[in-house]
């Protein structure tokens, strides 16, 4: 790989890490705007904002996985550090995947009477999960970026 091919490839590593930052900040300040509506009331619809909501988890965590670990995994990227990096984390990361996915389904399947009931729960068992993935996410970006 030639000298101008890897820097194209740490721009994209680059690119790719500020990205993810933004999307993750993005999806925190709307699961915000929703916590700030507690206790939900009748009057109060839920079911736009926490549609909003799994469309920001779901294209979170896509573009994890078809972004930045498609690039990092596919073979172009040179710095094995970050490469074994990535596969370390893997795993953790695609546990905290099905976590946001099983939140994303149920979500959806609640009717908005029960949004106001389940949600809350919903959100903090959530929350665990994506705490972990933050953790696993900022190991990799600092090495992105670094």
């Amino acid at each position: 790989m030639n000298t101008q091919s890897i820097n194209e490839s740490r721009q994209q590593t680059h690119k790719l890490a500020q990205e993810l930052l933004e999307k993750r900040s993005q999806l925190w300040a709307l699961r915000d705007q929703i916590v700030k509506l507690q206790p939900y009331d009748a009057e109060q619809p839920l079911e736009p904002l926490v549609r909003q909501f799994c469309q920001e988890l779901i294209d979170y965590i896509s573009l994890e996985h078809f972004g930045v670990f498609h690039h990092l995994l596919n073979g172009t990227e040179k710095d094995t550090g970050m490469i074994g990096l990535a596969e370390e984390i893997y795993l953790g990361m695609a546990e905290t995947t099905d976590a946001a996915l099983d939140f994303n389904d149920r979500c959806e399947a609640f009717t908005e009477e029960e949004l106001r009931r389940e949600l809350p729960g919903e959100l903090a068992a959530l929350e665990v999960d994506l705490a972990l993935r933050v953790e696993l996410e900022d190991r990799l970006v600092e090495r992105m970026t670094g």
